[in-house]
């Protein structure tokens, strides 16, 4: 822990961490400093001077190095004598120190503060009635508050500049409001590791300019508008929209990824929507354990899919004569419930982890209850071991720096958890040993102390290469060492190889991410297997800042996880074996075109969702759902951390005026009066009320609270968790989180929203520290994976920007989502005549499913390797044999005609 120093600012004692600068310990002590450059999460830079304040400093006798004693103090009191200095200066940059005296309400201080704000505004347009950022505009706040009354510039010499330049197709710059403060820049070159904008001219015509194509080419460009202390730069889908005062707030959980980022959602009613509730944007909230202040782009413009709009399933649909027709609730239910319940033992549920928590336990508890089945739709496992020795309460990776080992392997964190990749990142530039171990090269190998390789598919034997360096339990590894490939035995003899897997034993604290970078169900299984085997042999789990995190394909995949869900080995097998289908929050026959055999009449297919997805479109009953903007209820991170979001949007209807709330339901259950069913349900409700139809175990559905508290009743995890210790803002009564941000000084840390509705709470890992610590060591199958003799084996790799199913409706993310494409070596390039950007036909396997792709080609694979994206409508879940053809097609196209 840092030295403490005591100061005295403006009157009022403080003690503050040695090395911390006076703004930050003015804040501490509630004192206001104004600041535009500088930024609690940037290093200080003192560009824009507002933040000048006196400050004096203890003279120090020569002669005895101690403080001297001041002219009025006395040998009782001891107070120094304080000399202060002939200028200001800046407290951003002034470091505080023991005995230090500032004073920031002088008239020498104001003084400097009204010439900066004069200077500022000489080249300001001054147009705050129709700026975006008024009303929580810094610069016209710290006018008001420290700016002189008038100015002594013309208008009509102010300085003309460009207005609303596109930086990109994301955000707009306004060239006259800028006050070149660099803190988007500082951000992009510091904290984002993205150095695409910067300044360009000099004196009165320096400007912001973009230097990537396409414009502003960041996943983190949205945090820049956060930060900019006046309206330059702005988002697209707020510019001109809204103004700030107009909009009410909700807070949410981005469902993205499995990071888990705090949302506040800012909407209002608008008649450009027809009347409706919509979502204006999405800004960060603040939580320093999860996301920081910091959100990807993809989790600020993806939030449209959970929007109202003409698309959205609104009552249920029955097939009758082989067309879907619309239907009231009490006749799908009915019609549900009695094929379900003929099914019985045949019944097969699959769900993803788009759904929350309470959704998923009502979902498994019906299923389980008719004597059914469940099936999480992934291709990633290795959950039951995250939950097993998993990340522990308190681990946080703000804490981690020297003395910590951070293991990355077989995951692109860029592409699939963005945020996570920015908090390695800081945790290597702390001095933690970050080893990056994968078959490509990946943005986070730039922060790595160590950046390995393996063979493409050998990611669980090169952990347990690592494993055999550990030195751990000689005699269960010294039976197994045989087992590994010769490549693998000879990567392990590599020097730099050893010095990593040394680095991770010996670390006080050490953690394992694993994701799923050119894996499917199967390799992942060995992975997980490999890494869990790795942290018990050398000691890693059980406790804070220890222990493995798989970096999930969805949001809440831990949570199923946690509450009894896994995938099936042959999902397509048990699905054409199965009497009956319930499908939620996932769409398999979009995925793949294997899937779309096993719907027939001989099955009974019930789909709910939020859209007619393909799925949906081939089911018996489709069922409207709730998006989690009109819902509340909880996901819990790949972190193991239970978060809970809140309802922003009436849910959807056919009658708005005719839709109950949860309240006036529950109201109507205690009364019980039946509750009226219109327009879409929660998922968890649906269940629910099936089960209430058939007889079955009373299944909470008055609200997702009460669902909540049911789930700590059956899984010891969630044991004493409610809504409202979710709902709590401080560690175990403690202080609250920091650096201090609110909405009430907005030039200080942005457009960040302080969290006063809860930080979440982590689980407890199921055993930490096995008694025995052999006894999770299996050593996993197929780690000797080889790649194909004919043909090229196609490893599926994750694309941020892709056609799931959470992003296809964001208009504005469209542009930045590519086509479809084949990544290919060149060897095999030349070998089958393909050049570079040209139109290929890929042969999936032995199903005959094709599509037809451009060719990118990369000199970095090797020879019978290829890889292609996640989520562009191509059937890879995992390594894929596959046939790659020239094609005369003229247009991206797949099977399914698009």
């Amino acid at each position: 822990m840092a030295k403490l120093v005591t100061l005295t600012i403006d009157g009022i004692q403080v003690e503050a961490p040695e090395g911390m600068v006076v703004v930050d310990a003015a804040r501490l002590a509630g004192v206001e400093i104004p600041v535009f450059c500088y930024h609690p999460k940037m290093e200080p830079v003192g560009m824009c001077r507002m933040c000048l304040v006196e400050i004096g400093r203890p003279v120090i006798d020569r002669a005895s190095g101690q403080p001297a004693a001041g002219e009025t103090s006395s040998a009782e009191d001891g107070r120094p004598k304080i000399q202060f200095g002939a200028k200001l200066e800046t407290a951003c940059t002034t470091p505080v120190s023991q005995g230090m005296v500032v004073l920031g309400m002088t008239e020498k201080a104001k003084a400097g503060r009204k010439d900066i704000l004069e200077f500022l505004l000489t080249s300001h347009p001054l147009d705050c009635p129709i700026c975006d950022k008024g009303g929580e505009c810094p610069l016209q706040n710290l006018t008001m508050g420290y700016g002189p009354g008038e100015s002594r510039f013309l208008f009509d010499d102010k300085k003309r500049q460009l207005k609303h330049v596109p930086l990109g197709d994301l955000i707009f710059l306004d060239r006259e409001r800028c006050i070149q403060c660099a803190r988007c820049v500082r951000f992009q070159d510091k904290i984002a590791d993205d150095p695409v904008i910067g300044f360009f001219n000099r004196g009165r015509s320096l400007e912001i300019a973009t230097f990537s194509e396409p414009g502003f080419g960041s996943y983190w460009s949205g945090n820049t508008t956060d930060i900019c202390p006046v309206g330059a730069l702005t988002t697209a889908d707020f510019h001109f929209q809204a103004r700030p005062w107009e909009l009410s707030s909700s807070a949410s959980i981005c469902n993205q990824c499995p990071v888990g980022c705090n949302l506040t959602l800012n909407i209002r009613r608008e008649a450009a929507s027809g009347g409706k509730w919509v979502v204006k944007r999405a800004l960060p909230r603040q939580n320093e354990a999860v996301n920081e202040i910091w959100i990807c782009d993809k989790g600020r413009f993806g939030y449209h899919f959970g929007e109202q709009n003409a698309e959205r399933l609104t009552q249920p649909l029955v097939r009758k004569n082989g067309a879907l027709t619309p239907a009231s609730w009490d006749e799908a239910l009915g019609l549900v419930a009695e094929h379900f319940q003929q099914a019985g033992k045949g019944l097969l549920t699959l769900a993803s982890g788009r759904l929350a928590n309470e959704d998923l336990f009502n979902l498994r508890r019906f299923t389980l209850g008719l004597g059914g089945k469940t099936a999480l739709y992934s291709f990633m496992a290795g959950g039951e071991l995250t939950s097993q020795v998993g990340f522990a309460p308190g681990t946080d990776f703000a804490s981690m720096g020297q003395g910590n080992a951070i293991l990355v392997v077989g995951c692109d964190l860029e592409e699939e958890a963005p945020l996570w990749r920015l908090r390695l990142k800081q945790a290597a530039e702390r001095g933690a040993t970050l080893i990056v171990l994968n078959s490509r090269q990946t943005k986070l190998d730039k922060a790595a102390t160590y950046s390995l390789r393996y063979p493409f598919g050998s990611a669980a034997g090169a952990v347990l290469a690592k494993l055999m360096i550990a030195g751990a339990q000689p005699n269960i590894i010294a039976q197994k060492r045989a087992e590994l490939p010769e490549a693998l035995q000879e990567l392990a003899r590599n020097p730099t190889f050893q010095a990593a897997a040394k680095a991770f034993a010996d670390a006080k604290d050490a953690v394992i991410l694993y994701g799923s970078d050119g894996m499917g169900l199967a390799e992942t299984e060995a992975l997980a297997q490999a890494c869990a085997n790795l942290l018990i042999a050398t000691g890693h789990t059980g406790r804070a800042n220890n222990g493995l995190l798989g970096v999930w394909p969805r949001a809440n995949d831990q949570g199923a996880w946690e509450m009894g869900w896994a995938p099936r080995a042959d999902l397509l097998a048990d699905m054409q074996a199965a009497e009956a289908l319930y499908i939620a929050g996932a769409d398999p026959a979009a995925d793949d075109l294997a899937y779309q055999a096993v719907f027939g009449a001989q099955k009974f297919v019930v789909v709910q969702d939020l859209y007619l997805s393909q799925t949906a479109k081939l089911a018996d009953v489709a069922l409207p759902v709730q998006s989690w903007l009109e819902r509340e209820g909880s996901y819990t991170s790949g972190e193991r951390r239970v978060q809970r979001f809140y309802p922003a949007l009436p849910a959807t209807s056919l009658a708005p005026a005719k839709v109950e709330t949860a309240s006036t339901r529950r109201a109507k259950v205690l009364t019980g009066i039946k509750p009226e069913l219109a327009g879409a349900q929660a998922d968890y409700i649906i269940p629910a009320l099936l089960a209430a139809k058939l007889g079955l175990a009373d299944m909470a559905q008055s609200s997702a609270a009460a669902v909540f508290a049911q789930i700590g009743n059956v899984f010891p995890t969630f044991a004493g968790l409610t809504y409202q210790k979710l709902a709590e803002t401080h560690e175990q009564g403690a202080k609250l989180v920091s650096p201090l941000i609110g909405r009430s000084d907005l030039y200080y840390g942005g457009a960040s929203y302080a969290n006063s509705q809860g930080l979440g709470v982590q689980l407890d890992v199921k055993s930490g520290q096995p008694a025995n610590p052999g006894s999770l060591l299996n050593w996993p199958k197929a780690v000797d994976f080889k790649l194909p003799r004919l043909g090229l084996m196609a490893f599926p790799v994750t694309r941020l920007y892709d056609w799931g199913a959470t992003l296809l409706p964001s208009k504005l993310l469209q542009k930045r989502t590519v086509e479809p494409y084949l990544v290919l070596n060149v060897p095999d390039a030349r070998l089958l005549k393909i050049s570079d950007g040209a139109m290929v036909r890929v042969i999936f396997g032995e199903s005959n499913q094709s599509a037809v792709v451009r060719a990118v080609l990369d000199e970095q694979l090797p020879e019978r390797v290829a890889l292609i994206p996640r989520s562009f409508d191509m059937p890879l879940s995992g390594p894929t044999v596959v046939e790659i053809k020239p094609a005369s097609d003229t247009c991206f196209s797949t099977d399914r005609g698009l």
